[in-house]
Protein backbone atom coordinates (compact mmCIF):
# COMPACT_ATOMS: atom_id res chain seq x y z
CA UNK A 1 0.00 0.00 0.00
CA UNK A 2 1.30 3.69 -1.00
CA UNK A 3 -0.17 6.58 0.81
CA UNK A 4 0.12 9.71 -1.61
CA UNK A 5 3.16 11.56 0.21
CA UNK A 6 5.09 7.86 -0.67
CA UNK A 7 3.96 7.81 -4.24
CA UNK A 8 5.05 11.51 -4.63
CA UNK A 9 7.97 10.30 -3.56
CA UNK A 10 8.36 7.37 -5.85
CA UNK A 11 6.99 9.75 -8.59
CA UNK A 12 9.94 12.73 -7.61
CA UNK A 13 12.70 10.10 -8.34
CA UNK A 14 12.13 10.32 -11.96
CA UNK A 15 11.93 13.76 -12.26
CA UNK A 16 15.02 14.80 -10.08
CA UNK A 17 14.82 18.11 -11.90
CA UNK A 18 11.71 19.48 -11.56
CA UNK A 19 9.30 19.64 -8.68
CA UNK A 20 6.98 16.61 -9.77
CA UNK A 21 4.74 16.89 -6.48
CA UNK A 22 1.99 18.64 -8.18
CA UNK A 23 1.42 16.63 -10.93
CA UNK A 24 2.10 13.40 -9.22
CA UNK A 25 -0.78 14.48 -6.53
CA UNK A 26 -3.20 14.77 -9.86
CA UNK A 27 -1.82 11.35 -11.39
CA UNK A 28 -2.65 9.24 -7.83
CA UNK A 29 -5.83 10.80 -7.76
CA UNK A 30 -6.79 9.10 -11.17
CA UNK A 31 -6.23 5.86 -9.17
CA UNK A 32 -8.84 4.27 -7.17
CA UNK A 33 -7.96 4.60 -3.69
CA UNK A 34 -9.62 2.27 -1.17
CA UNK A 35 -11.05 4.49 2.19
CA UNK A 36 -7.80 4.44 3.24
CA UNK A 37 -6.10 7.39 0.63
CA UNK A 38 -3.84 4.46 -0.07
CA UNK A 39 -3.47 2.63 -3.61
CA UNK A 40 -2.14 -1.12 -3.58
CA UNK A 41 0.07 -2.47 -5.57
CA UNK A 42 -3.03 -4.11 -8.04
CA UNK A 43 -4.50 -0.74 -8.69
CA UNK A 44 -1.44 0.63 -9.96
CA UNK A 45 -0.71 -1.91 -12.10
CA UNK A 46 -4.22 -1.68 -13.56
CA UNK A 47 -3.96 2.14 -14.25
CA UNK A 48 -0.20 1.77 -15.94
CA UNK A 49 -1.99 -1.23 -17.96
CA UNK A 50 -4.31 1.24 -19.24
CA UNK A 51 -2.45 3.92 -19.97
CA UNK A 52 0.45 1.51 -21.73
CA UNK A 53 -1.33 -0.79 -23.47
CA UNK A 54 -5.11 0.16 -23.51
CA UNK A 55 -6.89 1.32 -26.65
CA UNK A 56 -6.58 5.06 -27.62
CA UNK A 57 -10.11 5.66 -26.28
CA UNK A 58 -9.06 4.35 -22.53
CA UNK A 59 -5.78 6.27 -22.80
CA UNK A 60 -7.78 9.36 -23.88
CA UNK A 61 -10.53 8.57 -20.99
CA UNK A 62 -7.24 8.40 -18.57
CA UNK A 63 -6.02 11.70 -19.92
CA UNK A 64 -9.41 13.90 -19.75
CA UNK A 65 -10.18 12.21 -15.67
CA UNK A 66 -6.27 13.72 -15.30
CA UNK A 67 -7.62 17.25 -16.06
CA UNK A 68 -11.14 16.77 -14.92
CA UNK A 69 -9.61 17.75 -10.96
CA UNK A 70 -13.43 17.83 -9.62
CA UNK A 71 -14.72 14.84 -11.62
CA UNK A 72 -17.73 16.62 -13.21
CA UNK A 73 -17.44 15.70 -16.65
CA UNK A 74 -15.83 19.04 -17.80
CA UNK A 75 -12.22 20.55 -17.64
CA UNK A 76 -12.13 24.05 -17.46
CA UNK A 77 -9.28 26.65 -18.82
CA UNK A 78 -8.43 26.96 -14.96
CA UNK A 79 -8.29 23.02 -14.23
CA UNK A 80 -6.27 22.45 -17.64
CA UNK A 81 -3.81 25.42 -16.84
CA UNK A 82 -3.30 23.96 -13.37
CA UNK A 83 -1.90 20.51 -14.98
CA UNK A 84 0.11 22.20 -17.56
CA UNK A 85 1.60 24.24 -15.11
CA UNK A 86 2.15 21.06 -12.95
CA UNK A 87 3.93 19.15 -16.28
CA UNK A 88 6.29 22.75 -16.08
CA UNK A 89 6.96 22.18 -12.96
CA UNK A 90 8.25 18.49 -13.44
CA UNK A 91 10.83 19.26 -16.38
CA UNK A 92 11.87 21.60 -14.52
CA UNK A 93 14.11 24.92 -15.18
CA UNK A 94 16.92 22.79 -17.02
CA UNK A 95 14.93 21.98 -20.27
CA UNK A 96 15.53 23.28 -23.60
CA UNK A 97 14.37 25.42 -24.22
CA UNK A 98 13.40 26.44 -20.77
CA UNK A 99 10.19 26.30 -19.44
CA UNK A 100 8.17 29.06 -18.18
CA UNK A 101 4.78 29.90 -16.16
CA UNK A 102 3.65 32.21 -18.89
CA UNK A 103 4.72 29.22 -21.73
CA UNK A 104 1.97 26.81 -19.69
CA UNK A 105 -0.69 29.70 -20.24
CA UNK A 106 0.50 30.30 -23.57
CA UNK A 107 -0.07 26.57 -23.96
CA UNK A 108 -3.31 26.20 -22.61
CA UNK A 109 -5.03 29.61 -24.48
CA UNK A 110 -4.09 27.93 -27.87
CA UNK A 111 -5.20 24.21 -27.01
CA UNK A 112 -7.86 25.01 -25.02
CA UNK A 113 -10.09 26.47 -27.77
CA UNK A 114 -8.61 24.00 -30.27
CA UNK A 115 -10.75 21.58 -28.42
CA UNK A 116 -13.25 23.58 -27.20
CA UNK A 117 -14.38 23.56 -30.60
CA UNK A 118 -18.26 25.11 -29.41
CA UNK A 119 -16.73 27.27 -27.65
CA UNK A 120 -18.62 27.05 -24.41
CA UNK A 121 -16.11 27.61 -21.85
CA UNK A 122 -15.20 24.01 -20.94
CA UNK A 123 -13.91 20.83 -23.11
CA UNK A 124 -16.48 17.72 -22.57
CA UNK A 125 -14.53 14.00 -22.99
CA UNK A 126 -16.31 14.16 -26.73
CA UNK A 127 -14.59 17.15 -27.60
CA UNK A 128 -10.98 15.63 -26.84
CA UNK A 129 -11.60 12.90 -28.21
CA UNK A 130 -12.62 14.67 -31.67
CA UNK A 131 -9.95 16.85 -31.63
CA UNK A 132 -7.06 14.16 -31.19
CA UNK A 133 -8.69 12.31 -34.06
CA UNK A 134 -8.35 14.93 -35.87
CA UNK A 135 -4.57 15.05 -35.15
CA UNK A 136 -2.50 11.74 -36.83
CA UNK A 137 0.19 12.84 -34.86
CA UNK A 138 -1.61 12.64 -31.62
CA UNK A 139 -2.81 9.71 -32.09
CA UNK A 140 0.58 8.42 -33.26
CA UNK A 141 1.67 9.73 -29.74
CA UNK A 142 -1.16 7.82 -27.71
CA UNK A 143 -0.23 4.71 -29.56
CA UNK A 144 3.52 4.96 -28.26
CA UNK A 145 2.47 6.32 -24.89
CA UNK A 146 4.36 9.46 -25.72
CA UNK A 147 1.63 11.87 -24.86
CA UNK A 148 1.65 15.58 -25.93
CA UNK A 149 -1.01 16.62 -23.67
Amino acid sequence: MVDEDSFKHIFAQFFPQGDATQYAHYVFNTIKHTHTGKINFEDFLAILSKVSRGSVQEKLQWIFGLYDQNGDGLVTKAEMLEVVSSIYDMLGRNTTPMVEETSAKDHVERIFHLIDTNQDGVVTIDELVEWCSRDEQILQSLETLDTVL
